[in-house]
């Protein structure tokens, strides 16, 4: 089963509404950053976009192991008391926010951080809640949601759970 996450990102860009002067834009590699991204286009964001890479920061690293394909976080602004809007695709767990509020805080205080997720599938394990989420799934626990690129849009995959959740 697929889901037009294009059309998601537009509702997502709608609940966020303009941007205040300042505020800026953070993705969470990969899936996030795609999401940011469009969202940085669709809002009209003038500052830079941020990009955060989490391997290194999960707390799961010893049973996940280390992406052969290790991304890099790219702050080209200072954080430090900064309004963020941190972006990724789908919160489940809530362990890679986790993850990328320690990796965030590793640049500089922020002045505030709300979380943009295109979807919420619930099966918290932490005590997160998305400010804006475009979606809100009821996926059973042996189901992942996946965004992939396919032909130049964001599609999510509803398949049956492999690994671990996002």
């Amino acid at each position: 089963m697929q889901l037009d996450a294009e059309a998601l990102v537009e509702t997502l860009a709608q609940k966020i509404g303009p941007l205040a002067p300042g505020v800026a834009l953070v993705g969470i590699h990969s899936g996030g950053v795609w999401v940011a991204e469009r969202l940085h286009a669709k809002l009209g964001c003038s500052e830079a976009l941020g990009q955060l890479a989490v391997t290194l920061h999960r707390d799961d690293f010893a049973r996940i192991g280390l992406h052969p394909q290790r991304k890099v976080t790219d702050m080209p602004f200072a954080v430090e008391g900064r309004h963020l809007i941190l972006v990724d695709d789908v919160l489940n767990s809530g362990r890679t926010l986790r993850a990328a509020l320690n990796e965030l805080f590793d640049f500089g205080r922020p002045a505030s951080v709300k979380l943009a997720v295109l979807a919420d599938r619930g099966g918290r394990e932490l005590p997160f809640t998305a400010d804006y989420a475009a979606a809100t799934l009821n996926l059973s626990p042996d189901e992942r949601l996946h965004l992939k690129l396919q032909d130049g849009r964001l599609v999510f995959d509803i398949a049956p759970h492999a690994g671990m959740p996002a």
